[in-house]
């Protein structure tokens, strides 16, 4: 945005707020994808080599599909054209940009900072980790207790008439 010369108005922060699940969807398509592999047993780096040729088509086909969407809106007309414009550019630059490091830097940073799953815990858990732990159990369980009530208290309105 800065080489554009464009500011952060509204339409520029929304861009940006919607690429944000753009750009982390291509990295979490690649990254499950390499973790599979060394769940499977492969050393970290082959993982990462073989998950990322094996997902790289599919990255970059979601990267030039997202960008093929905001094309027509690049090129648009008029006042409405001009008003969105930056909104186009900015959203484009911004998926361009996350498929080339979901392709480039992702595969290079699982391949030097992944741990294979049996090294992984040599060490006691630490008490954070046994909090947040425990707190993320309590809300499940309240999650499946509320869930429960709900599904034994419907309202019979909204049954289905089958």
């Amino acid at each position: 945005m800065f080489f554009c010369g464009y500011t952060l108005d509204n339409l520029s922060l929304l861009a940006l707020t919607l690429s944000v699940g753009f750009v982390v969807d291509d990295a979490i398509v690649m990254l499950e994808n390499i973790v599979r592999h060394i769940e499977a047993g492969q050393p970290v780096r082959a993982a990462a080599l073989k998950g990322s040729g094996e997902i790289g088509f599919t990255i970059l086909s979601m990267t030039l599909s997202l960008v093929a969407v905001f094309i027509p809106v690049l090129f648009m007309g008029g006042i409405l054209g001009r008003l969105l414009h930056e909104f186009a550019v900015t959203i484009t630059a911004a998926i361009l940009v996350s498929g080339l490091v979901s392709l480039t830097l992702t595969p290079m940073l699982c391949s030097r900072f992944l741990i294979p799953p049996r090294g992984r815990w040599r060490r006691a858990p630490r008490a954070l980790f046994q909090l947040s732990e425990h707190g993320f159990e309590a809300m499940r369980s309240a999650y499946e207790r509320s869930l429960r009530f709900c599904l034994h208290h419907r309202d019979p309105r909204w049954e289905s008439p089958d």
